[in-house]
């Protein structure tokens, strides 16, 4: 009888312990279940926001082929120098505008008096400006091997880790390098200086205020009058470069244009990308990019 027992109380231990490893894997298969639903929806998301990009990227494209498109269709001495236009490219929105480099102060080609009126204007003291100007002419100033540089000898002095380039500036942030220019003065240049233009002279039709306002000899009052009469489309353009007074002032555009292309993705997420293009006028390519830099918010909002 006690060997009945016995047996019984065996028999039940085994199905306890099968209850048990039932249960394990049970709990086991649930977390299982969880970790794949997580994987699940985090793929899920991260597709979903990859297809919001690879979107946006798309349009910002569209809104690169179509400004070039208009630029290049028309003949040189017809093509404008500024502009904007919207469209739409399926179900997403695409805004760009667009204007010629020649709007900006080239850091390679302006001479001295436009560099150093850029920063007077700027709130840069008049006798603290024509210094930061030969700081930035010296930089770009080609100088025989071997020969003894004063402006190398400065950065020696200072402790720089390099030297000037003596060779054009191949981008506007090597500003950033330019030693004696206090960097709360190269950030305040920073939106108003090229390197893509080419041209020692400014387009006055499009450029800043603070631009027009850098060349020499130009008054407030000049400055008034010139920014009212660029406006009015009655007037000759032309009249601007004598009213303006420079030998440096233009009406003509470069070849380098700078796009700011803003897009609504379906989703009614938004981005945008300032990008700088080189019109080619033979070859297979219609243009050459020369700067992108790609903003992304991922913000919704009110539609283009």
């Amino acid at each position: 009888m006690s060997g009945a027992r016995h047996d019984h109380a065996r028999l039940g231990d085994g199905r306890g312990f099968i209850v048990v490893v039932v249960l394990w894997m049970l709990a086991a298969l649930a977390a299982l279940a969880l970790i794949y639903l997580t994987y699940v929806t985090n793929t899920a998301v991260t597709v979903a926001v990859n297809a919001d990009r690879m979107q946006a990227d798309a349009l910002v494209n569209a809104g690169l082929e179509l400004a070039a498109y208009r630029l290049t269709g028309q003949d040189e001495a017809l093509r404008p120098t500024s502009g904007t236009f919207n469209a739409r490219v399926g179900a997403g929105r695409v805004s760009v505008t667009f204007r010629s480099e020649a709007a900006r102060i080239d850091l390679n080609m302006a001479p001295k008096p436009i560099l150093a009126g850029l920063m007077t204007t700027l709130g840069v003291s008049a006798m603290d400006a024509p210094v930061y100007a030969d700081r930035i002419l010296a930089w770009r100033s080609s100088t025989e091997p071997g020969q003894d540089n004063p402006e190398d000898a400065y950065y020696r002095t200072l402790g720089a880790s390099y030297l000037p380039r003596h060779a054009p500036f191949p981008h506007s942030d090597e500003l950033w390098l330019v030693r004696g220019i206090p960097s709360a003065v190269v950030e305040r240049v920073m939106p108003f200086v090229t390197v893509f233009s080419n041209m020692k002279t400014v387009n006055v039709l499009d450029a800043a205020p603070q631009v027009v306002a850098a060349l020499p000899g130009m008054t407030p009052e000049t400055l008034q009058q010139v920014l009212r009469d660029r406006t009015d489309p009655n007037i000759d353009p032309r009249s601007l470069i004598g009213l303006a007074g420079s030998a440096n002032a233009t009406t003509e555009g470069s070849k380098a244009y700078r796009l700011t292309v803003a897009v609504e993705a379906p989703s009614h997420r938004r981005s945008s990308a300032e990008i700088v293009i080189l019109l080619l006028e033979s070859g297979d390519e219609p243009y050459r990019v020369l700067s992108w830099h790609n903003a992304f918010d991922g913000s919704a909002g009110k539609p283009l």
